[in-house]
């Protein structure tokens, strides 16, 4: 029973009692010191006679009610000092703006096996019911978007149907647009356009783990009610990569991490599921394990001396895999951790890769002799790679390469479609151009890298701070082209989307700088032939995060079938028929659960979608505790979905100061008696 008080500072306060009672009863036995002196009469000293007895040590107490109020003024500071406490369920406000957390964190199960989600509803419904006749409430869920599901209403009714149709996602957790959506929304409630009119109570249902603390503001009395145990195990998959050898293109390497978000180490057993992709019937998935591990994984909650002890007891903590097999087809790639006991989040059990099928590049180098462009070219073990000046190249324009590559030289012609590289020159007709003066391409002089992308698969891992170009091209590049290396006096490099082609473009000629002496250049012209070849995952089309939209190109759907009209996406949970834009590219809705989706009919490079959850602030179950997030508004305590209350600043206030002033009052009146 919550109502029932309980103590939390119990033993000092029995110490106490044990000294200060005893201590005050021993002042009303103690014998008084008395100086004889003759008088007269005994008749006005009839009082003092029975000072005498009463002072006369081990007779019994008499009636005394100065000692029954000190008794008790006594007893009430003593229950102060134990902090007694108790538990109610806070109530609504005039106006109250709901928000509960939908992310990947709120479906651990570690409430008495409901999900922390289901336990947010229940805590929103009971406050719902505490509205007071003509209360006003609104309901927003959130995860890294916010949405309305109640617009300002009284109706309880419509209030709790909203809260119950808040249904789980596994995206991250971001705050600030669902404090922007609730200020929008209570600047346009009626109740809000009146003088002094209060700000609104906004009640956080959530476990307080969100991305963008450091980012939030909202005018309203914000109250956290934290949901979740600190308690709560949870083993995740927080990192999970696969590549091709490029020697061996049927070779295959996995890379995974874990991490253990729970209170204790554990050793789990991790196994590699991989499901060949039929060409002749890819819309079937068949698992074969094809590998098992074991890892060792202390809490991440562990500062590093507690690491350090575990070590000299000779454990070894292993948090990671890695596995290498031979895939001759394109595949999906399953990677899973089996101890289920005590994990809360069944979302970062598992994680999942697309791999495409090997392919080895043709690619087509026209130029007039470039030294290190050439070796280059031949280091890279391509299939077949073929070099032709540009009088042969504009004879006959080849169409069957992946990838082309212009050295200092713009064509006049380019095939239909395809992927080119240019080093000191453009390609015709191209919204990306050339900054021209009097119809002649304006050149920059030493110029260096200020920055450049280092997230792009392109660009990642490669250092170019001293990368120096003698002079490069001026260009004008349009809002839709991405720069991937920022000059000191203007874009050096730029990837290019123009119709069913790909564009990569260096504004300056190689041998002009001290690229090719580093080792970035090589690196750089992989990762480049290997992006524009097979997509912006380079050979492994790797995860999305839940909630990703991904963008199918128009001229991929029209090598499917020109007349298609609709896509069906079947995922976890899902089935739905897609209708196909008559212009532009295909984008699909938000993918918001973890798994593998399907498209029906079947898209190359699309055959398969893996969406992962990889995300170490989900993961991580410890609820945000003691503060609101973003140390805005404040937090309160919770069992139960109850909050605490202190009562000793009651018996102070109330009990203590109103003995204590009565007493005073009976003292003094005996004295003047």
């Amino acid at each position: 029973m919550n109502w029932l008080p309980r103590f939390l500072n119990v033993w000092p306060a029995v110490v106490a009692a044990a000294v200060a009672i005893p201590a005050l009863l021993v002042l009303y036995f103690l014998k008084l010191r008395r100086h004889e002196l003759p008088v007269s009469s005994t008749l006005l000293w009839k009082k003092a006679i029975q000072d005498l007895q009463v002072n006369a040590p081990f007779q019994r107490l008499r009636k005394n009610l100065l000692l029954l109020l000190q008794l008790l003024l006594l007893l009430l500071l003593l229950l102060a000092l134990a902090r007694p406490i108790t538990f109610f369920t806070p109530g609504a406000g005039k106006n109250t703006v709901i928000l509960i957390d939908r992310s990947a964190s709120m479906q651990a199960a570690d409430i008495d096996g409901r999900t922390r989600l289901d336990e947010a509803r229940r805590r929103a419904k009971a406050l719902v019911e505490s509205m007071s006749r003509g209360g006003n409430a609104m309901v927003i869920a959130f995860d890294d978007r916010a949405e309305t599901v109640q617009r300002w209403t009284s109706d309880t009714v419509a209030l709790k149907n909203a809260i119950d149709s808040i249904k789980p996602t596994d995206r991250k957790s971001r705050l600030k647009q669902a404090y922007q959506l609730a200020e929008a929304q209570v600047n346009f409630n009626p109740e809000q356009l009146r003088a002094n009119v209060e700000p609104p109570d906004v009640f956080l249902f959530s476990d307080g783990r969100v991305l963008d603390e450091s980012e939030l503001s909202i005018k309203g009395n914000v109250i956290y009610e934290q949901i979740g145990t600190e308690r709560a195990g949870n083993i995740a998959i927080v990192s999970l990569s696969a590549r091709r050898n490029y020697e061996r293109p049927t070779e295959v390497q996995v890379f995974a991490r874990f991490a253990n978000y729970g209170p204790e180490p554990v050793n789990a057993d991790v196994e590699l599921w991989v499901s060949p992709i039929d060409p002749a019937d890819p819309s079937t998935d068949s698992f074969q394990n094809r590998g098992a591990a074991v890892v060792r994984l202390v809490p991440e909650r562990w500062d590093e001396q507690k690491r350090t002890e575990m070590e000299k007891q000779g454990v070894v903590a292993k948090d990671s895999v890695e596995f290498t097999l031979e895939l001759t087809t394109a595949a999906v790639i399953r990677v899973e951790q089996k101890l289920k006991a005590g994990d809360m989040l069944p979302a970062d059990d598992a994680a999942q890769v697309v791999l495409p099928p090997p392919k080895m590049l043709s690619v087509l180098l026209v130029t007039d002799g470039n030294y290190y462009l050439e070796r280059a070219i031949h280091s890279l073990n391509l299939k077949d790679p073929a070099i032709t000046p540009p009088g042969q190249y504009e004879a006959k324009i080849p169409t069957d390469y992946d990838v082309i590559i212009f050295d200092r030289y713009s064509p006049q012609q380019l095939p239909p479609s395809g992927n080119f590289v240019y080093f000191g020159g453009l390609g015709p007709n191209l919204k990306l151009k050339p900054v021209t003066d009097h119809n002649v391409p304006v050149m920059l002089s030493e110029v260096g890298v200020l920055d450049w992308n280092r997230d792009h698969p392109i660009l990642r891992h490669l250092s170019l701070s001293r990368l120096y170009a003698a002079e490069a091209v001026k260009l004008d590049v349009p809002i839709e082209s991405e720069v991937l290396i920022e000059g000191t006096k203007g874009p050096l490099v730029v990837l290019h989307r123009e119709g069913r082609s790909m564009h990569l473009v260096v504004a300056f000629d190689v041998m002009q700088s001290n690229w090719p002496l580093r080792v970035s250049f090589p690196m750089f012209l992989y990762n480049s032939l290997q992006f524009m070849a097979l997509g912006a995952e380079m050979n492994v089309r790797q995860s999305l995060e839940p909630g990703a939209t991904p963008r199918i190109p128009r001229a991929i759907l029209q090598r499917v079938d020109a007349n298609l009209k609709s896509i069906r996406l079947n995922g976890p949970g899902l089935s739905r028929e897609l209708p196909i834009p008559q212009s532009g590219d295909f984008a699909l809705p938000p993918l918001d659960h973890v798994g593998v989706y399907r498209l029906d009919p079947i898209i190359p490079q699309f055959e398969r979608i893996a969406v992962n959850l990889l995300d170490e602030n989900e993961s991580n179950l410890l609820p945000v505790s003691g503060r609101a997030p973003g140390n805005i508004g404040q937090a309160i305590a919770t069992t139960g979905g109850k909050s605490r209350l202190e009562l000793w600043w009651w018996l102070v206030a109330f009990g203590a100061i109103p003995l204590l002033l009565l007493e005073w009052w009976v003292y003094t009146r005996r004295v003047h008696l």
